[in-house]
């Protein structure tokens, strides 16, 4: 049995062939009231399943796993631009994504494993906190600032920290000097910790122990890469792992004339950041990217020179797992 479904956070709209009459029935299943489960619970046969790439989707994989049926997760870009009706209805989207999936015409594509999800979800709340320790300390060196006192790093050094304690400040301002003291006492344990974790699982993946050997890439780079990736070998070329990453310009050329934007960022927002982080580490340790940053920036400026260096970073982590899958043979140079 083959199911289109337009799933969302409280009910999903389905549409399925009926097998006897050879007609096309849609329904309407609510979440909260198990609804959704009774009806697949009562499927005799197995199914497969259609839906978009959403979020929120996790409790439906397992329910439909754990009664054994088979789910395809499909390009949403690609779904809708196979549409050819403009009238959009969540009746018509079922109906849309059943139509692909009996044509076979469904653009599925790769779904991380549960352990890779969770592991992903370790990455996540290690960028949230980090960036909520970026805040804290913003604030903290601007009470300072305002009383004359500019220590940039120094500021987090013993005596930084008790000349920021020492400072004058009125009773409110010395509240907020407190508490964020506070929060960035607890933080920096928390993040330690992650930080122990994510090498230890960087450390037992052999595809991260390869990125690791690139200039400025580390466990949390190697790990998020490997995570968000996939197999590498779902990608024909490095042109199709840029733009799944969202590095690529966008473009819109017509009648002879390119015309080049700005980068397209489709792809994940935390790899990308963390690319573009990376990539500037990069630039300081290799000679061959330290020159390409130098000429970038002296042409575009240096915001354009970290994205191309993030670029350049992500066409040679590509390669680095290419390579190991497929080493060259002991005489290829001699060739």
């Amino acid at each position: 049995m083959i199911i289109g479904c337009d799933l969302h956070t409280r009910f999903q709209q389905i549409a399925y062939l009926e097998v006897a009459t050879g007609e096309i029935v849609t329904c309407r299943l609510e979440h909260e009231n198990g609804e959704a489960r009774k009806f697949y619970a009562r499927l005799s046969a197995r199914a497969r399943v259609g839906i978009e790439a959403t979020g929120c989707t996790q409790w439906f994989e397992r329910l439909l796993a754990e009664l054994g049926h088979e789910l395809w997760v499909g390009d949403p870009a690609e779904i809708r631009a196979r549409a050819v009706r403009r009238q959009k209805t969540d009746t018509r989207d079922a109906e849309h994504l059943l139509d692909l999936l009996l044509a076979n015409r469904f653009p599925r594509i790769w779904v991380p494993t549960p352990e890779e999800r969770d592991l992903r979800q370790l990455l996540m709340h290690r960028s949230k906190l980090v960036r909520m320790r970026t805040s804290v300390k913003n604030q903290l060196h601007y009470l300072a600032m305002n009383q004359g006192v500019c220590r940039k790093q120094k500021l987090w050094s013993a005596r930084g920290r008790a000349e920021l304690q020492a400072l004058d400040l009125g009773p409110w301002a010395s509240r907020r000097r407190e508490e964020l003291l506070e929060l960035l006492d607890r933080l920096d344990p928390r993040i330690a910790e992650l930080d122990k974790v994510v090498k230890r699982e960087a450390e037992r993946r052999a595809e991260v122990v390869v990125l690791m050997q690139q200039k400025g890439v580390g466990e949390i780079v190697g790990l998020a890469f490997a995570l968000t990736v996939g197999p590498v070998e779902r990608f024909a070329n490095s042109r199709k792992l840029v733009s799944y990453v969202g590095l690529n310009p966008s473009e819109a050329s017509s009648g002879g004339h390119q015309r080049l934007g700005h980068i397209s960022k489709q792809g994940n927002e935390m790899l990308r950041w963390l690319l573009v982080e990376a990539g500037q580490s990069a630039a300081q340790h290799d000679p061959e990217l330290r020159r390409k940053y130098q000429r970038i920036k002296f042409r575009r400026g240096a915001n354009v020179a970290k994205v191309a260096m993030a670029r350049q970073l992500a066409v040679r982590l590509y390669w680095k797992l290419r390579q190991s899958q497929n080493p060259a043979p002991p005489d290829s140079h001699a060739r």
